[in-house]
């Protein structure tokens, strides 16, 4: 998938799996509008119910608190729309396929040092923390915002940074150079980029992005009128489902068995939220009857909490053509992917099994 204004693309997903560190030349983009170009003078300001507003230059947030190092994974909201509008019913919205999600390292301070600076403390219920990039014009709105209840970004371990480097190097500018919001376990959409304003408030973003997309609506709502009444009843994304995908072999390949009659699959498996890790992964030639258990890869040591895991099954398929294979996955907080999830006009959050369709094996 490619659309060039704003940039929105993904990798093959061959590519995609065949690195547990994705690569920042291959990841995934998405955007509502231009990308700015900003300069090492950005300031990043923190205001709202604090003690004490703040006001911080890139080279503050590099030195003035420690740096925090944290792999995980990015996913779309939107990942594997193609396959909910193919497999279920037509849906509003990008066609995305299975490889909008990348698994990076991220380095910055961390949200809690950054809102404590600013006075806010422990125990305070019912706030908000407000992201917003005034940088460029968005397709439905002036600015691009987004909001998480103040809880998930004072957890000592919830893994949220304001982040200044990817994979090693500064930001590029399309992920958002000199920083970015990093919300682990939360979709895409929240993950702010260029941010330039921190607000702890009584309420939500208001942005449309928050209010008016990125939700799940209920299956009878079918076009854009009938969604009218639902947006302000239905509450934001915000944790990403648990999902597997299948990467090796593709939709429509051909593939030829080895002298033992086995065929590799290899896939991606995310958490649901913050039930990570992935704890297993099958694999299906039977649509579901029979499963047989993946090999999650070993990560070298890293720290599995926020990460993807990338797994590998050994098959023996039958031979001949319209062979499907399709994988599930289950994570530590006892989630287990379905068949399909509940379709929803714009076509977020599809974790339904994981298919390879349409191969032709020899």
């Amino acid at each position: 998938m490619y659309v060039d204004s704003p940039l929105n693309r993904e990798p093959s997903i061959k590519k995609l799996v065949a690195s547990y560190i994705t690569p920042t030349e291959i990841s995934y983009d998405r955007n509502h509008g231009p990308i700015p170009h900003l300069s090492a003078s950005h300031t990043v300001h923190v205001d709202g119910l604090v003690s004490t507003r703040l006001a911080l230059s890139i080279q503050q947030l590099a030195t003035d608190f420690p740096q925090q190092e944290v792999i995980c994974a990015l996913e779309c909201a939107g990942n594997r729309r193609h396959t909910m509008r193919t497999m279920l019913k037509e849906v509003d919205g990008i066609d995305w396929g299975d490889a909008a999600v990348m698994n990076c390292r991220w380095k910055g301070p961390r949200m809690r040092d950054v809102l404590r600076r600013a006075g806010v403390g422990e125990g305070r219920q019912g706030l908000h923390v407000e992201f917003s990039c005034h940088q460029a014009k968005c397709q439905d709105d002036e600015w691009f915002g987004a909001s998480v209840p103040l809880e998930r970004c004072l957890l000592e371990d919830g893994g949220a940074i304001l982040a200044l480097e990817m994979n090693g190097a500064p930001l590029t500018p399309k992920h958002g150079y000199p920083v970015r919001v990093i919300m682990p376990g939360v979709i895409g959409a929240r993950w702010v980029k260029w941010l330039d304003r921190v607000t702890v408030s009584e309420h939500e973003s208001r942005n449309f992005y928050q209010q008016l997309d990125y939700k799940v609506l209920p299956p009878e709502v079918v076009d854009r009128a009938s969604a009218q009444r639902y947006w302000d009843r239905i509450p934001p994304m915000f944790d990403m489902p648990m999902n597997s995908v299948i990467g090796v072999p593709e939709d429509n390949d051909t593939v030829s068995l080895d002298s033992s009659g086995i065929m590799e699959v290899k896939g991606y498996a995310v958490p649901q939220g913050a039930h990570s890790p992935v704890t297993r992964v099958q694999v299906s030639m039977d649509r579901g009857m029979t499963w047989i258990e993946a090999m999650i890869e070993d990560a070298g040591g890293e720290n599995r909490r926020w990460c993807w895991v990338l797994w590998t099954a050994a098959v023996r398929p039958e031979k001949g053509t319209g062979r499907e294979i399709v994988s599930r996955a289950f994570d530590a907080g006892g989630n287990v992917q379905q068949e399909h999830s509940q379709w929803n006009l714009r076509g977020v959050g599809y974790n339904g099994y994981g298919r390879a369709r349409n191969l032709t094996i020899l």
